[in-house]
């Protein structure tokens, strides 16, 4: 057994998932035994006349299309889409899109692949499960004219200022509207002329009747209507009408048959409203037990991460970033261009658990699990980021003139089936400016006049000294070989020696761009306590070296990952990479150097 690693990142505290307790204990209970499923969403009538559902649970990520995923959606994503394929169930794609005013294609398109890539598909049973809310605008509409039917819900002609002051507060009750109790007949005929565009935006809006006294104000007859005049991306100017999202949303879990609707905890108090109106339209017969049911767990909170959708889009559109896949980004496209895998965000996901109480993961955790993937999985290679020149003196003598010794290294330590790289030793070396020093300090261990040190999977060479400019700056290092003293022959211990460099060979290394990307906020929380989350930017989170790598990455492809050896880990850009030119991000560096 391997001794524990010092510089692990710490273990996340919160490692349970109460959801999968609630999931064993539905389906020991048999709590979905018999339920139908037509193979579409729809209502009682259609599910009864369905066949036995063949998904043992049904859960759903619904999203807004309003603009790109970041790693709080990705926990979310691993969460339901995990949770249905652990219990043989089915995870539903829908797109919450009854905002007809925020929505876009691009982010559809960006959210259907974030969730490909992260492993995870919404097909099952023959059927393609991806549905959007704006399909089920009829039903909602007809859901809405069967409250009105049954006295549960009515017309309001108040002012928005008249409703918010008649809501009450906390400690106090709110006051009916003037308009509660006119006649069902009455109520129907204006929402039809408020469906059909006769009355203008904001002169009125359809409420559920439920109880102003309500300690709880979600209950004060909460809005579940209102005019828009706005085209829809899906719907075209068909709707002149569009639901709110409390109303919207426990319907199209109906309609989908969904078991399990699983929410963060903001939505806890809008779970008395759930239940209310499901309950009302069973009871109408739109709907038929097991209803489904709501729970919510706490967010993601990711220390020097932001994940407001509304600061995201201020640091794209103020050019703070460069874009949206910026790999400082935490959108699901910047981390991957950044080099995470689906992998290390699922480890990570299954790392932190899922709970009920709000907590601040650190992000030493998500990066201790991107290592922890990559290490098993990345080749390796070596790259020189902070190139000095290295000129072995006696390379003729001992070699030849023109000689370039072959040397070798495995491609992965722990994989010998992965083979091995190939790459020559020259007489001119690019090494990193760090490993010579003229003056030792106390401790150095690697280039200095008269010392010894190894060339990792080379030669033993003995410092000779260096040269100058006029400025007086190291412009190259030079060193002698050690003779029979190459790694992997008999004798290359003969000498020995306590440090050991890496080297890319100064005529066959490959020249790259390098860019070394941390963490965009120098704040664990950015924007806490209303912050101006800006001036908490890492003016160090990107650089661009040029740099020298191995020959054999010139053929390295486009979103490939590598651990640069005593770098840390690296992927191949996968916008910028390519037609001869070589771009690396780095992704991560072998060790956490933020919490030391």
């Amino acid at each position: 057994m391997s001794a524990p690693d010092k510089n692990a990142a710490p273990a996340a505290a919160q490692t349970t998932n109460f959801l999968k307790n609630i999931i064993e204990a539905d389906l020991a209970a048999n709590k979905f035994a018999g339920r139908g499923w037509a193979g579409v969403p729809g209502d009682a009538s259609l599910h009864a006349a369905g066949q036995p559902d063949p998904a043992k649970i049904r859960t759903r990520f619904p999203p807004e299309p309003n603009g790109y995923l970041h790693v709080g959606h990705a926990k979310s994503i691993c969460l339901n889409f995990g949770l249905a394929r652990e219990y043989g169930g089915v995870c539903h794609m829908r797109f919450d899109d009854t905002n007809p005013e925020k929505e876009d294609l691009e982010y559809v398109n960006s959210i259907l692949d974030a969730i490909q890539w992260l492993g995870f598909s919404w097909d099952a049973h023959g059927t393609h499960h991806q549905y959007q809310a704006s399909d089920y605008f009829d039903f909602m509409y007809r859901a809405a004219e069967l409250l009105i039917e049954r006295g549960m819900a009515y017309v309001d002609q108040q002012t928005p200022d008249e409703m918010r002051t008649n809501r009450g507060t906390l400690t106090e009750a709110g006051k009916n509207s003037p308009w509660r109790d006119r006649p069902a007949e009455e109520n129907l005929r204006i929402f039809r002329e408020m469906r059909d565009g006769k009355h203008p935006e904001g002169s009125m809006v359809l409420r559920a009747k439920i109880d102003m006294a309500s300690p709880n104000i979600n209950l004060r007859d909460p809005a579940i209507y209102r005019i828009r005049f706005a085209e829809h991306h899906n719907t075209g100017n068909k709707w002149h009408i569009y639901p709110m999202y409390t109303f919207a949303h426990p319907i199209e879990d109906a309609l989908e048959r969904i078991t399990h609707s699983i929410c963060t905890l903001e939505f806890e108090d809008q779970r008395p409203f759930y239940d209310w109106l499901l309950g009302q339209l069973r009871d109408a017969g739109m709907f038929a037990d097991p209803l489904p049911h709501q729970y919510e767990f706490a967010r993601l909170n990711l220390t020097y991460v932001i994940t407001s959708k509304r600061k995201l889009m201020q640091l794209v559109t103020e050019k703070h970033v460069d874009g949206w896949d910026d790999p400082r980004m935490p959108t699901i496209v910047g981390l991957r261009r950044r080099g995470y895998t689906p992998g290390a965000i699922q480890l990570f996901c299954e790392r932190i658990g899922v709970s009920k109480g709000d907590s601040w993961i650190d992000y030493s955790i998500l990066e201790g699990a991107l290592r922890d993937d990559l290490d098993e999985k990345a080749p390796r290679a070596m790259a020189v980021l902070d190139p000095l020149k290295l000129k072995l003196t006696n390379w003729d003598a001992l070699f030849g003139a023109g000689h370039a010794e072959p040397c070798s290294a495995p491609v992965h330590p722990h994989h010998e089936e992965m083979g091995q790289r190939l790459f020559n030793l020259t007489p001119e070396l690019w090494i990193e400016r760090e490993d010579f020093q003229e003056v030792p300090e106390k401790g150095f261990r690697r280039l200095f006049p008269d010392n010894m040190t190894r060339l990792k999977y080379g030669y033993v060479i003995k410092c000779t000294g260096c040269e100058k400019d006029a400025d007086g700056k190291v412009t190259a290092v030079l060193a002698e070989v050690v003779a029979d003293t190459k790694s992997g022959t008999p004798g290359a211990d003969a000498v020995k020696v306590k440090g050991v460099i890496t080297w890319v060979s100064a005529t066959q290394g490959i020249a790259a761009e390098i860019r070394l990307y941390d963490r965009l906020f120098t704040e664990a929380q950015p924007d806490a306590g209303g912050r101006d989350f800006l001036a908490a930017i890492n003016p160090d989170a990107k650089k661009i070296v040029q740099t020298w790598v191995e020959p054999g990455l010139a053929t390295a492809t486009a979103g490939t990952s590598f651990q640069f050896e005593r770098h840390g880990y690296f992927v191949a850009d996968r916008k910028d990479h390519g037609n001869g030119k070589l771009v690396f991000n780095r992704t991560t560096t072998l060790k956490d150097s933020w919490g030391k």
